[in-house]
């Protein structure tokens, strides 16, 4: 009776290796388990709204028709300009092609940079530069500069449409005139959009980077 007492016993209690095992036989995690759930989950940077990824696009990419137009004329493109005007086709190619060429790639560099508002570089400054790679970038430098910038570019697009037709701009006798003007105007007319679209991006940038209060 005893013997068969402690026969059942035995083979009814669950081994406690059993209990350390999951269904398919392999054993669990359970030091990777508690990793995970007590691993830190700080609050992140929200990513940037569309509104903000189309506005800093259309800055970069407004600054491209009229640099098209400096470098045409830099390779002696006519560009319609009078015999009298330094712009005219007979003074190029020549040293004053790498003025025009260098005023493009300055003017589209400076376009690039508003890619740092909604681009994780413009977030944490990046490895590769020295001292300060690594380090997250304060909003306050980042968008203050941005809204500068835009309040210079806004005041010269608005000064650019009133005085677009002067007699010291495009009225001039030697400035050119038909399709020439035409090409001129609309390779320009992009620039309007780039101090409005940085400064769109540039607010969407300093709302995103706000310290965000926990629930």
């Amino acid at each position: 009776m005893l013997d068969s007492v402690t026969t059942t016993t035995t083979t009814t209690t669950p081994a406690p290796a059993a209990a350390t095992k999951s269904q398919n036989n392999r054993p669990l995690d359970i030091h990777k388990g508690q990793a995970r759930t007590t691993a830190p989950t700080g609050p992140r940077t929200p990513a940037p709204s569309r509104i903000a990824v189309w506005a800093a696009h259309v800055a970069v990419l407004s600054t491209v028709p009229s640099g098209l137009w400096r470098i045409a004329g830099a390779a002696g493109i006519p560009l319609g300009f009078g015999k009298d005007d330094l712009l005219h086709e007979s003074n190029f190619p020549s040293r004053y092609s790498f003025y025009l060429l260098g005023l493009s790639i300055l003017a589209e560099l400076v376009a690039l940079l508003t890619l740092g508002l909604v681009r994780r570089w413009g977030e944490v400054v990046p490895r590769w530069i020295p001292f300060l790679g690594g380090r997250t970038v304060n909003r306050w430098a980042a968008t203050i500069p941005a809204l500068l910038g835009a309040a210079v570019l806004c005041t010269v697009g608005l000064m650019g449409i009133l005085t677009w037709n002067s007699a010291e701009n495009m009225g001039a006798p030697d400035s050119p005139s038909g399709t020439a003007y035409w090409v001129m105007t609309l390779a320009y007319a992009p620039l309007l959009l780039w101090g409005p679209a940085l400064t769109v991006t540039a607010i969407a940038y300093f709302r995103r980077r706000a310290p965000h209060t926990p629930n």
